[in-house]
């Protein structure tokens, strides 16, 4: 006889006020399936995973566990269970180090530093380098994944989720990461594996269950399937095809120049000399591995460091390496940052609310708040970008991680900015979703925005760029037409081996 399914749902349900996450779904995953769920965003993929890993209660349904019926009350029954799951929104406490987060949901009897050897043996077999004893608070989101994977991997899973696991890491770290699961599911973990990435599923999954507004709308062998088909079945469409006109760039709106900083935090990277130029009506787009100064480039330019000399930074021709973010914001800088919760959105407020963060056209001169005009700017946002949520009152922390990444990138697009700064502006969202940000972005460079995107899928970077640019170790590359980058090349310079003598800055006019 062959063996129960490792884990089977049936008639799964759950209900929130304004919307139906589950409907009576069915799935059952085999003993070392990797095991694909494919939805776009707001679809119930993540309320489903919660439901397994028992963060999330069900209001009806069943769960069977290796052919017997089994309730799920919390995490700690499921990781009882051989259940362990890496979230898309991480779930580590910022003020405790990395071994202290893994430690926490470990053998309790456990030393401290068995933990941290435990974590650097993990690290060094699976090749995703982890400092034990940083906080966590200094990792980039990239980092932060890293964590999430070993700690999950430490506690020798018999089921494996991940939610979107791969949408800040390099395409190096994903195929280490690909040999990883493959070695897992020969030895007999099944693994449910949650991403937009189209070309992942159909290189690592042997099967995949298909969800539509809470609903199994189908299922497939994704091996046999193109990325159009799977499209299809996701959204019912094939997303458009970005069109990328050249055009000649303007004035330069963005100069940084001889910019160097040294780290505030002890784990982070020392900024050394950079120097780069984003013209109106172009696109620069900047790769590199996580940690090696994004997060410190980042801080420069969108006010938040305010250590740099005063012309380092310059926005519209204006000294503003010394100015806070609203000043900037006065200038047109307009600024996305990589991490959702906390720093783009405030979790527990509304979506109309969440516009204060950035924009101030709501607010009249004598102070007052006109909520009327606050709630329409958030509903056309809703409506422009396909935002699933309840409405504008809608709480941030209640959508979908790939439903508020686009109300965030709609918000600063809609604020019509003259320079946009955005960091991983697809991380999380389905390909419809995707098409659609990217074209907004390219929509905003043809009407004249400078625009610069710090990203670490190259896909999305040759999709959008004029120009690249690649940060190794704080240092800055030379600029590349993007007709001239190949992945090889990028791939080489994220290791900082480029020659400035090879391949000498390209301006904007020159690769026109």
């Amino acid at each position: 006889m062959s063996p129960p399914a490792r884990l089977q749902l049936q008639g799964i349900t759950k209900r929130y006020p304004s919307v139906v996450a589950n409907d009576g779904v069915a799935l059952s995953v085999l003993p070392g399936q990797t095991h694909a769920v494919l939805g776009e965003n707001g679809a119930g993929k993540s309320t489903l995973m919660k439901i397994i890993y028992g963060s999330v209660r069900p209001d009806a349904g069943q769960l069977w566990w290796n052919g017997r019926p089994v309730q799920v009350r919390h995490p700690q029954e499921a990781r009882a269970l051989g259940i362990s799951m890496v979230f898309q929104h991480f779930s580590l406490f910022d003020t405790l180090t990395v071994a202290e987060n893994v430690w926490l949901g470990l053998d309790k009897g456990l030393r401290l530093a068995d933990v941290s050897r435990r974590i650097e043996a993990k690290a060094a077999e699976y090749g995703l380098e982890v400092d034990p004893s940083r906080p966590v608070h200094t990792l980039s989101v990239g980092q932060m994944q890293r964590v999430e994977i070993i700690r999950a991997l430490l506690t020798d899973p018999q089921l494996l989720i991940l939610d979107e696991p791969t949408s800040v890491l390099t395409p190096q770290a994903v195929d280490k990461l690909f040999m990883v699961l493959r070695k897992l599911a020969s030895e007999g973990c099944s693994i449910l594996y949650i991403s937009h990435k189209l070309h992942e599923i159909r290189a690592l999954c042997d099967a995949c269950t298909v969800l539509r507004g809470g609903r199994v709308t189908g299922e497939c062998d994704p091996r046999q399937e193109s990325n159009a088909s799977l499209s299809r079945l996701m959204i019912g469409a094939e997303p458009p095809q970005l069109e990328h006109h050249d055009r000649q760039p303007g004035e330069v709106v963005l100069r940084v120049q001889g910019l160097s900083l040294q780290r505030e935090s002890p784990f982070g990277i020392d900024l050394d000399a950079v120097s780069f130029e984003v013209r109106a009506g172009e696109v620069v787009g900047i790769a590199g591995v996580s940690g090696n100064g994004q997060r410190e480039l980042l801080a420069a330019l969108s006010g938040e460091d305010r250590r740099a000399g005063a012309d380092a930074v310059q926005v519209a021709g204006q000294p503003a390496g010394r100015l806070g973010p609203a000043h900037r914001r006065h200038l047109g800088l307009h600024f996305v940052p990589e991490e959702r919760l906390g720093r783009g959105a405030v979790p527990s407020l509304g979506l109309a609310h969440n516009l204060l963060l950035t924009r101030t056209d709501a607010v009249g001169r004598s102070g007052w708040i006109d909520v009327g005009s606050l709630r329409a700017q958030a509903a056309d946002i809703i409506r422009r970008f396909n935002v699933k949520a309840g409405g504008p009152g809608a709480a941030a922390r209640s959508l979908s991680g790939g439903n508020l990444q686009k109300f965030i990138v709609g918000r600063e697009i809609d604020a019509r900015p003259r320079l946009l700064v955005i960091s991983q502006p697809t991380w999380g969202v389905d390909v419809g979703a995707a098409a659609q940000i990217r074209a907004e972005i390219l929509q905003l460079r043809d009407a004249g925005c400078a625009v610069l995107v710090v990203s670490e899928e190259l896909d999305e970077l040759f999709e959008l760029s004029d120009r690249l640019h690649v940060i190794a170790k704080g240092r800055l590359s030379p600029s590349l037409r993007r007709a001239d980058a190949t992945v090889e090349k990028i791939g080489e310079w994220m290791s900082g081996l480029w020659a400035p003598a090879a391949a000498p800055p390209v301006t904007a006019m020159e690769g026109r």
